[in-house]
């Protein structure tokens, strides 16, 4: 306990909050029945919690250095908790989306605070051992997600993808303030609280906006207005870190390439390799008229790939630049998300294994390597924003997948079967219409949508492995879970303490 208890405290932590990223992706169909929810609901649903997540990871960080790391850890996970437990007694759709947003920013200060705390609580090979096991679970939880969901929905109900974080929880408060001592950054550090918010707004308004535009479309005034609020908020964040003295994200590591490669690689990764999971689901369940479980095994592939490739590819791959490592993975990811483009109205869900296949494999390599990568591409004193920055990239990626994938999808089906009928199927509704549409037309239109999203999502991956291939230098240090020299050592810890 003594020697590993603060590893299995924070990868508790980190595989809960990261399996609630996807885990509600098997339960949509139930969800839309259950609160008579549209599609834009469900996307909220996802996105409530990912744009949360990612908006308020950097600024919750910062506050950390300065309040204790293992505080608000602790804090973190409660109010995760008791989000939780509003989600699973939400009434209708609206709560069910604003309790996934608070469920977020219980998740930003778990997961804001986990590398710096892995960073006190270890040193020298046994730091290099936690931070290859906390690459894999990382790696792996948001494969796992769909499966898990999957199970407790077609089990006690949807609504216990919520409730069994409560258990959890409880474990991982008592833990952590057993084992994992108390640490802070530097003093006299100060909150960017007006980059925090400005970022928050910028993020909000662009995914809105997005999953806006599928219904009013592009052109409409609603979406003009609500893209001019996005780029609003993103020249005032960019005046804001210009100007203050301990800003969230330092703009002149921007000019590093390395450092900007591995953040489109963290965008790249989370949309391509995820983002389009939850309109496959509702495809496999409403549409092929799968259970939540036999839904959640045709996703197998993805996850198990993802774990075994995350889990092994350190040992295997000792020495291989960072660059190389993401950037073929990527490219694998990608690769696999055309391999899933091939869909018609006789596809059954066979024609998705090979795609799910590659794109697990091309995650297991990613994930594992993307931390190691931006913490090399920085300076030491850099660090702890550097990854706080990765993370934050990765869960937006997400969260603008899942909406710019969902306007893919719609748009494509509706120019079969009409835009009304698109967005009621797509949402879940398939069975609604019988007697309007035929079964036909709807599987027709329903995989019409689903190639375009893959083929967009494919587009994603590929461009940002060859990003990454051009743009990241890397020493072969860099890939997660490779054990640092003894030279390279203080400095490795200077970086995980912040």
């Amino acid at each position: 306990m003594r020697t590993w208890g603060p590893l299995t405290a924070v990868c508790l932590g980190t595989f809960m909050l990261l399996l609630d990223v996807t885990i509600v992706v098997v339960a949509l169909p139930d969800m839309a029945r259950a609160l008579d929810a549209s599609l834009s609901d469900l996307q909220w649903v996802i996105d409530g919690y990912a744009l949360a997540l990612a908006a308020l990871l950097l600024g919750v960080g910062a506050a950390a250095d300065v309040l204790g790391r293992r505080r608000t850890q602790v804090a973190g996970t409660v109010l995760f908790a008791l989000a939780s437990l509003g989600c699973g007694l939400a009434p209708n759709a609206e709560l069910l989306v604003a309790s996934r947003a608070v469920q977020g920013l219980g998740a930003a200060a778990m997961f804001a605070t986990t590398l710096p705390l892995l960073g006190a609580a270890y040193q020298g090979k046994q730091r290099s051992v936690a931070l290859g096991v906390w690459g894999a679970v990382s790696g792996a939880a948001a494969a796992l997600g769909p499966i898990v969901g999957g199970l407790l929905t077609e089990g006690p109900g949807w609504r216990w993808i919520f409730f069994i974080n409560l258990p959890v929880s409880v474990a991982a408060v008592w833990l952590t303030l057993r084992v994992l001592p108390e640490a802070k950054g530097h003093a006299g550090r100060r909150v960017d609280w007006a980059g925090t918010a400005a970022f928050a707004v910028f993020a909000g308004a662009l995914t809105y906006g997005v999953v806006r535009a599928s219904s009013v479309g592009w052109a409409s005034a609603a979406t003009g207005v609500t893209f001019a609020v996005a780029v609003l908020a993103l020249v005032a964040f960019v005046v804001v870190e210009r100007r203050v003295t301990h800003p969230l994200l330092d703009l002149k590591l921007l000019r590093k390439p390395a450092f900007t490669g591995v953040l489109i690689a963290g965008i790249g990764y989370n949309a391509a390799a995820f983002a389009v999971i939850p309109y496959f689901s509702i495809w496999l369940q409403t549409v092929l008229g799968m259970s939540p479980i036999r839904g959640s095994l045709v996703l197998l592939p993805l996850a198990a790939t993802s774990f075994v490739v995350a889990a092994v590819g350190g040992r295997l791959l000792h020495g291989a630049p960072a660059r190389y490592v993401i950037g073929v993975g990527l490219l694998l990811i990608g690769t696999g998300c055309l391999a899933m483009a091939v869909l018609d109205a006789g596809s059954s869900w066979q024609a998705l294994v090979p795609g799910l296949t590659l794109s697990g494999v091309g995650a297991g390599l990613v994930a594992p390597a993307l931390a190691g990568a931006a913490l090399a591409a920085v300076p030491p004193s850099s660090a702890g924003m550097a990854g706080g920055a990765v993370n934050t990239f990765r869960q937006l990626g997400y969260a603008l997948g899942v909406a710019v994938f969902g306007t893919v999808l719609t748009s494509r089906m509706q120019d079969t079967i009409g835009h009304d009928a698109a967005h009621t199927a797509a949402g879940g509704g398939a069975a609604a219409l019988r007697g309007s549409v035929s079964a036909h037309e709807v599987r027709d239109a329903f995989a019409s949508g689903l190639n375009g999203a893959s083929l967009t999502a494919g587009a994603v991956g590929l461009a940002a492995g060859l990003a990454v291939l051009l743009m990241v230098r890397t020493k072969p240090e860099s890939v997660a879970g490779q054990a640092p020299s003894a030279a390279a050592e203080p400095t490795r810890e200077k970086q995980l303490q912040g």
